[in-house]
């Protein structure tokens, strides 16, 4: 099982971007946690909604003023 932790800054980003920059995180990615982060519920949702079609497990926690989104393979 692999440590890694990754972090996708996506805040300031519109959609689609945050969920490319996901993409690409996941893509390169064997396992472990990516965390993103993002500044509109939009981004958020879409994120989350990718990631766990992607099969990995999706939560988040807000954070002043924007989302820390765990993703956890």
């Amino acid at each position: 099982m692999s440590t890694e932790k990754k972090i996708v800054d996506a805040r300031g980003l519109s959609c689609p971007q945050p969920v490319l920059e996901t993409k690409r995180a996941v893509e390169k990615s064997t396992g472990g946690e990516i965390e993103v982060l993002v500044d509109t519920v939009t981004s958020r949702e879409n994120v989350m909604r990718f990631a766990r079609n992607a099969g990995w497990q999706a939560n988040f926690e807000e954070a002043g003023g924007y989302f820390r989104i765990a993703l956890k393979k």
